[in-house]
């Protein structure tokens, strides 16, 4: 029987591209393996499996690993009235029943070696350490937001207050001093249903058989090293770590057409000019965020190409009444405004693109660094204020955004750091150091590279654990 690895991404299509990208790298240094990625379905919608399979193998290029196989998890069904980004957890875990029966299944036509968890999926840790299976967790985030969460439990033990009544969290090694104001609001206060979910996810990584992290030592190296060590948690308690970054999703085929004339604009414009603005699928604004946005805009007096989205009460106005009147017009020869999406990989990679205003979302941050592009960060939720503090005071690879109590960004502030970002001597430095990140980043996946001794680390820890059998026949998780 084949060894195979079972990999269990979050729902979200953020959480699924970066886990093909992980089994494509997996496949790509232990051909032997076969690899299964479990497909969960936003709940109350039908699927046609077939189609939708067909549609991710030509999408992202799985047509060259004939050994990756998705396995779409039945759809769920119940009344959403849930904040969005509670919606996956929910999914996750009334899918556990499926996924247990799934992983038995497969276990009878292969060697199953282990199963690979988005962080986000922590509730399956129950089922799968109910059946002995080797567990493993794939951070999406980097190592030092890593490192933070895993003192949660640490933290939790050793204290009776929140989060909320502190200042600063405690001295990571590895890491610059964390302000509790950059930590997620979710997990500042002990009483809340979030900080449990928190709480739960840190201590299921700390007691599985390693974690997978997107970074890799040229620019993490100090919190990676701190981590591998054991020194940033109680002894015995650190999971073993593997860096094998930077995994960036390709962009997909179908990207080409619609993003065309984003990059014919950008042929049109002079060398390292243009700055994107672009904040991730849930970066949207309001109409009084994005007129400041648009007059920061036009005091910086730089190129921009501008990826606008707004809330939803404002979705079906056109730009025209979004934004500041003129504004269109005024900026006609400088500007290219998008609505809702653009090819942001792509658009990083063009040699007219000199900065980039993000959210700090992991993924665009790699985008970045992988390009050489120099950022201006401007975090919105969940762990992008961590990212932020990584960024402007560890890489130094990126300028603060300053924003108000109530995370409004005045156009003032936003058209100074663009403007400090594109033409001052702190600029310049910042893009002479992110430049070189980009060479490391090719470093890390080549020949000897960091990200390579990680992932042969990781593939002798499968082979080192024995292939889990079949359960016995009076176990109570059996097949019926």
């Amino acid at each position: 029987m084949k060894d195979t690895l079972v990999l269990y991404p979050a729902l979200g299509k953020g959480h699924l591209n970066s886990m093909i990208e992980l089994g494509k790298l997996i496949l790509t240094h232990n051909p032997s393996y076969s690899i299964t990625i479990l497909i969960l379905t936003p709940p109350n919608t039908t699927l046609q499996p077939p189609q939708q399979i067909q549609k991710l193998t030509t999408t992202f290029g799985c047509e060259s690993f004939p050994s990756i196989t998705f396995h779409h998890i039945p759809p769920i069904s119940f009344p959403v009235t849930l904040p969005p980004h509670i919606v996956p957890l929910e999914v996750c875990g009334r899918s556990n029943h499926h996924v247990n029966h799934i992983l038995q299944s497969i276990s009878k036509t292969s060697n199953l070696k282990g199963v690979i968890l988005d962080f986000m999926n922590y509730s399956t840790n129950q089922i799968t350490s109910t059946l002995d299976i080797p567990t493993y967790f794939f951070y999406t985030s980097g190592a030092s937001t890593l490192a933070v969460f895993l003192q949660l439990p640490t933290i939790h033990q050793n204290t009776t207050k929140s989060l909320k009544e502190f200042h600063m969290y405690p001295r990571i090694p590895g890491l610059p001093l964390v302000p509790i104001v950059d930590m997620p609001d979710e997990v500042k206060d002990r009483e809340s249903k979030s900080y449990k979910v928190f709480l739960d996810m840190a201590t299921s990584m700390k007691e599985s058989d390693g974690v997978i992290v997107n970074t890799f030592d040229a620019i993490e190296g100090r919190a990676a090293k701190a981590l591998k060590a054991g020194l940033c948690l109680p002894e015995g308690t650190t999971p073993p770590l593997f860096c094998i970054g930077p995994m960036i999703s390709p962009p997909c085929k179908d990207e080409d057409e619609r993003g065309s004339s984003c990059l014919s604009w950008l042929d049109s414009q002079p060398s390292q000019s243009v700055v994107l603005l672009s904040f991730g699928s849930m970066g949207r604004f309001s109409r009084a965020q994005l007129n400041e946005i648009a007059i920061g805009l036009e005091k910086s007096e730089q190129r921009f190409m501008w990826v606008v989205r707004s809330e939803p009460d404002s979705e079906e106005l056109s730009l025209d009444e979004l934004l500041p009147e003129g504004f269109l017009d005024r900026t006609k020869e400088k500007g290219m405004v998008v609505r809702n999406w653009a090819p942001q990989v792509a658009i990083l990679s063009h040699n007219s693109v000199g900065g980039f205003v993000t959210h700090c979302g992991w993924n665009s941050v790699l985008e970045a660094i992988c390009e050489g592009v120099p950022m201006i960060a401007w975090p919105l939720f969940a762990e992008q204020r961590l990212n932020r503090l990584v960024l402007v005071e560890e890489m130094k690879v990126a300028l603060k955004l300053n924003q108000s109590e109530n995370k409004f960004v005045s156009g003032t502030e936003l058209g100074e750091r663009v403007k400090e970002l594109m033409e001052s001597n702190r600029g310049k430095d910042i893009k002479e150091r992110i430049l070189k990140m980009k060479i490391s980043a090719k470093e890390a996946r080549g020949g000897g590279g960091s990200s390579l001794v990680d992932l042969k680390k990781l593939g002798d820890s499968w082979r080192e654990h024995a292939s889990w059998n079949s359960l016995s026949p009076n176990s109570p998780f059996l097949l019926r």
